[in-house]
């Protein structure tokens, strides 16, 4: 069994949803992880994991929400969400330097409160990096000299070195349909080199459908042609990778466990 790891189900329709857990189950992606974007999503994220046993959810607010009012949470506020049953992470955050829709002072203070809400509640981080990649970086290695904490590089398309930085502090490394596409030979590269005790997959669905739905809506189901381009890059039987990333999502994850 597969595990979608990052999804946004809050992009398919409350009718849709039955039939896109079906098809992605079908498909041998047993569960899957809805990610809170803002507080308020990530309280319908909660929701929808509530709805459906095969759906989990994470609880955040993205770098392109954090300059909208009263958006950046205390760590606190966030730790509160977790204590839900179904809340098994804290995310997506982290440093969007592509889009910069928020200052990006803002956006580290946003990251800032998530890694913190980590560091309190011993849930891993589910973090967002987009150009800025020696920022998260350093951010990390800072605040995990402090206190250490769990955390995934989600749908991870950045450079080698953030990757050796973060496996260095114990960090995960997930990687979605992008890692299909014909260009994306250097991604594809480094996820030869991750230690296999550090993989993990996703869609980050409704986005970034992989080779051969490339220009359709992703959906979680779509995790397993990832998956199948992962384990012939390290030489794997689909199984075996299968394995492999539901172990490691387990790990990372506890309360999913």
């Amino acid at each position: 069994m597969l595990i979608d790891s990052h999804c946004h189900l809050d992009y398919f329709t409350e009718a849709e949803r039955p039939g896109v857990i079906a098809r992605a189950q079908a498909a041998g992606v047993g569960e899957m992880v809805t990610i809170g974007t803002t507080l308020e999503q990530s309280r319908q994220a909660i929701a929808m994991a509530e709805a459906a046993a095969a759906v989990w959810a994470c609880v955040g607010v993205h770098p392109a929400h954090a300059g909208e009012a009263g958006a950046i949470p205390a760590p606190e506020t966030i730790a509160a969400l977790t204590r839900h049953p179904k809340v098994i992470g804290i995310g997506e955050t982290g440093l969007d330097y592509f889009y910069d829709k928020a200052p990006r002072d803002v956006q580290a203070a946003n990251f800032a409160a998530h890694i913190r809400a980590a560091q309190l509640t011993g849930l891993p981080l589910a973090i967002h990096a987009r150009d800025a990649d020696d920022d998260i970086a350093a951010m990390l290695e800072a605040a995990f000299a402090e206190r250490q904490f769990l955390f995934l590089l989600h749908c991870f398309s950045s450079g080698r070195r953030l990757a050796e930085r973060a496996l260095a502090i114990g960090g995960y490394v997930s990687f979605s349909g992008m890692l299909t596409f014909p260009k994306s030979v250097e991604l594809r590269a480094i996820a030869l080199d991750v230690p296999a005790e550090r993989l993990l997959v996703e869609t980050d669905s409704p986005y970034l459908a992989p080779v051969p739905l490339r220009g359709s809506r992703n959906e979680p189901g779509n995790t397993v042609h990832t998956a199948r381009t992962l384990a012939g890059l390290r030489g794997m039987s689909e199984a075996a990778l299968a394995d492999l990333t539901t172990g490691n999502f387990r790990r990372l994850f506890t309360k999913a466990a």
